[in-house]
């Protein structure tokens, strides 16, 4: 699993921001290019890095919040949340646990520029497989993560019985899709955003039903944490909002984000969306996204906590 944070991104398999990644899960997929998605996901995480600062310093802050030696970051990414963890909880050892290769061989050269090296390790997993293997902790980050997998409440159950008495699960699950463009933007028939979204919200459905011995569970996250045997600790959600005009990385983010779409749902467009997509994506159009003054970028990510006992 890879950080991701949509629901965009089904392709592969290894964690991800609403359903992603990143906040997706990237099985370690030979058609991918990992040159490629690597800087996309780390641009993804940087972008939304005041999200989990704030979710991990509220973590952190708890009247119930455990001594925190280790941690597994669960489909780790490219390491942006595994450091910021590092970061947070400074007497950790953070463990970045990832099925792809290339993106753990990216979490240790992070982790070495920023001086984090000795307490940011990798492993190489596959969820929920190798997750036995994995040791006990402190506190497990599950970063839009939980919906990869196809028996939810086994999985989570599995994380459970890792926790060291105490310690915390953190299961970023839910929250707002973000939003980019205002609902009329000019050209095109209005709402073309929402469209996006709806023909995203219809592939996740279908990634959930073809995961292997997929469940259906009601996404009552509290419920579910203390149908394993945790108890709920409390939810929060946090805020992203970054008002037009966009300033560079943050527009940069939309640009491959919206390209990434209009990659994706290509054979779910119509003509006519296509082409608003295409003279959005145009660096020379003046109603392009590079040159647009009503870009912003707005979303929410929720993190529910559950705790052992």
């Amino acid at each position: 699993m890879s950080q991701r944070t949509d629901h965009g991104h089904h392709r592969h398999t290894s964690q991800g921001h609403h359903h992603g990644a990143p906040q997706g899960h990237h099985h370690d997929n030979d058609d991918l290019d990992w040159d490629v998605m690597g800087p996309m996901l780390e641009q993804e995480a940087e972008v939304s890095r005041p999200q989990y600062e704030e979710a991990a310093r509220w973590i952190a802050g708890l009247p119930t919040a455990p001594e925190v030696r280790r941690v597994l970051d669960i489909g780790s990414g490219p390491g942006v949340i595994s450091c910021l963890l590092a970061e947070v909880f400074p007497e950790a050892e953070v463990v970045a646990v990832d099925a792809t290769p290339a993106l753990l061989e990216r979490t240790r050269a992070r982790a070495e520029k920023l001086g984090l090296g000795d307490r940011v390790r990798t492993r190489h997993a596959d969820i929920p497989d190798d997750l036995e293997g994995l040791g006990g902790a402190d506190l497990i980050w599950v970063g839009n993560a939980l919906h990869h997998m196809g028996d939810q409440r086994a999985v989570l159950a599995g994380f459970a019985a890792l926790l060291r008495p105490g310690g915390t699960v953190a299961l970023a699950e839910g929250g707002l899709q973000p939003r980019r463009l205002p609902r009329d933007i000019g050209m095109g028939r209005p709402g073309l955003e929402a469209r996006l979204e709806a023909i995203n919200a219809e592939r996740f459905e279908n990634m959930r039903a073809a995961l292997p011995g997929a469940k259906r569970e009601t996404e009552d996250w509290n419920a579910l944490i203390a149908a394993v045997g945790l108890e709920p600790q409390g939810t929060r959600s946090f805020l992203l909002d970054l008002p037009a005009p966009l300033p560079g990385q943050a527009r940069d983010h939309v640009v491959a984000e919206i390209g990434r779409r209009r990659e994706m749902f290509a054979d779910d467009l119509s003509a006519e969306d296509i082409a608003v997509l295409d003279r959005l994506l145009d660096p020379e159009d003046p109603a392009g996204l590079r040159r647009r003054s009503d870009v912003f970028l707005l979303s929410v990510r929720t993190v529910h906590l559950g705790r052992r006992g």
